[in-house]
């Protein structure tokens, strides 16, 4: 990709989704294509709690990361900044909140020439 328009962590995935993990908890999952994209979503120096908390507006100490290289998925959890179906819950399923990972630029040295069409 571009420097315009640089390749995200979905262009590396087959898929990224999130969802509630009871009404207090957000679950978010991307299962990446292949080993290399697991690679770059699985780097602690790319992706961690730091990078989440500043994605989400959380504390990072709340963040659960569970890496799974046998099938390349990365799973993240962390406590809703709003219990579900409160006053100010904006997605009570929390269906949306994977948007700001999956739009997430991955480091131009851990790209591949051309990223898989989604």
């Amino acid at each position: 990709m571009t420097e315009a328009n640089p390749t995200t962590l979905a262009d590396l995935a087959h898929e990224i989704r999130s969802k509630n993990a009871g009404p207090f908890w957000v679950t978010m999952e991307l299962f990446m294509r292949d080993a290399d994209g697991y690679r770059i979503a699985a780097d602690e120096s790319f992706l961690n709690e730091e990078t989440v908390a500043g994605l989400y507006g959380v504390t990072a100490s709340g963040i659960q990361m569970f890496r799974i290289p046998s099938l390349n998925v990365v799973k993240i959890s962390f406590p809703r900044p709003v219990g579900q179906a409160s006053l100010f819950d904006r997605d009570i399923h929390s269906g949306q909140h994977h948007v700001p990972l999956a739009v997430l630029p991955v480091p131009s040295t851990g790209t591949t020439e051309s990223a898989p069409a989604r």
